[in-house]
Formats: C-alpha cells, sequence, structure tokens
C-alpha cells in the first residue's frame, strides 16, 4: 500500500513539472507598421510635431516682424540733404520724406526731433536760421500730409555739427541736412502694413 501511495505521489508530482514546464508561450508582437497606425503614440507623435512647427512659424514671423521694425527704425532715422542755401524740399528728400509719412501714419505714438545742419559757408547767425528752416520745411511737409505738429520739435544746429569735417563740396553736400532723432514711442514703431 505504500508502494502504491509512493507510486501516485510520484505519478502527480511528475505530471505537475510536466504542466509546469509546458506553459503556453505568448503571442508574438504585433508587427511594428499595426502598432503605429494603432496606438495613441502615433497621435503624440503627431501633435508634437505640429506643436515644433507651430513654434517654428511663431519664431520664423517674430524675426520677420522684427527686422520690418528694424528697417522702419532705420528709415525714420534717415537724413535728408538739401541744396546750398536752400531749405526747400527736394525730390529725393520728398521720397525719403514720404516712407516715413506711412510709418508715421502707422505709429501714432512716435515721435520725432528734427535737427537742421548747414555747411560751414555763411556765419554762425545765418547758418542758425537756415538750419532752423530746413527743420521748419521738414515739419511743415509732415504737417500737410497729416501728422500733427505736436509729435515734432524742431532745433538748429547751423553749422556747428557737421558731419563731415572737410572744407569741399562732397563734404558741405553731405552736411546740408535734417536729422531725425525718436523722442518718444521708439518701442512701439509698426512698419507699414502691419
Amino acid at each position: 500500500m505504500m508502494y502504491r501511495r509512493l507510486l501516485v505521489v510520484s505519478v502527480v508530482l511528475a505530471g505537475l513539472t510536466l504542466a509546469a514546464c509546458r506553459r503556453e508561450s505568448p503571442p508574438p508582437p504585433a508587427p511594428v507598421e499595426e502598432a503605429e497606425e494603432a496606438g495613441p503614440d502615433l497621435d503624440s507623435l503627431r501633435a508634437y510635431e505640429d506643436s515644433v512647427r507651430a513654434a517654428e512659424e511663431a519664431a520664423r514671423l517674430a524675426a520677420e516682424r522684427e527686422r520690418a521694425v528694424a528697417d522702419a527704425r532705420a528709415i525714420l532715422e534717415q537724413r535728408v540733404h538739401f541744396d546750398f542755401d536752400e531749405s526747400a524740399i527736394r525730390s529725393d528728400t520728398e521720397q525719403v520724406l514720404r516712407q516715413k509719412l506711412a510709418i508715421l501714419n502707422n505709429s501714432p505714438q512716435v515721435q520725432l526731433r528734427l535737427e537742421g545742419h548747414t555747411d560751414e559757408r555763411g556765419s554762425v547767425e545765418y547758418n542758425q536760421a537756415l538750419g532752423s528752416r530746413r527743420a521748419q520745411s521738414v515739419l511743415e511737409f509732415f504737417t500737410q500730409n497729416g501728422i500733427s505738429a505736436n509729435r515734432f520739435q524742431t532745433t538748429s544746429y547751423g553749422e556747428e555739427r557737421p558731419l563731415v569735417n572737410e572744407s569741399n563740396e562732397s563734404a558741405w553736400a553731405q552736411n546740408r541736412r535734417v536729422e531725425f532723432v525718436i523722442i518718444s514711442g521708439g518701442d512701439q514703431i509698426n512698419p507699414p502694413g502691419s
């Protein structure tokens, strides 16, 4: 009897051992293409790529605007020149002033100081008055084109601040000018069309 029990226990143990060793293997993983199409990871990846593209586009637009503002500032600060002993606006001067006008119309917070200059020929008093007339003629151009006079200050330096410190026609031509200094609203420049 003992022998039988021992035999039954041995058979049962052998069966359990075989059953334990004989587990079914797990199913093979799904092919890569199916996993990519079906899973939420693909949606996350697409959302991430979309956000990267949106950030790159926003950065591009910001850089574009920054360049446009820098260009507009350069136009506002661009000097204009005058003929000898004249304060009348020349055609090339008018073209520059019209570019400034478009920016000023689009940037109502911007205020400018118009600084009149002359070459060294003539008396100090005469050149002071001529520089003032040049600044005033630029102011009149702006006001006649709808910009309020309270957005400008005018001053004359006459011959005191030459751009080129030489005594020849080329230097004199560069010194006969009005310079533009942004005195307010420099951080609120809006290029035309923005």
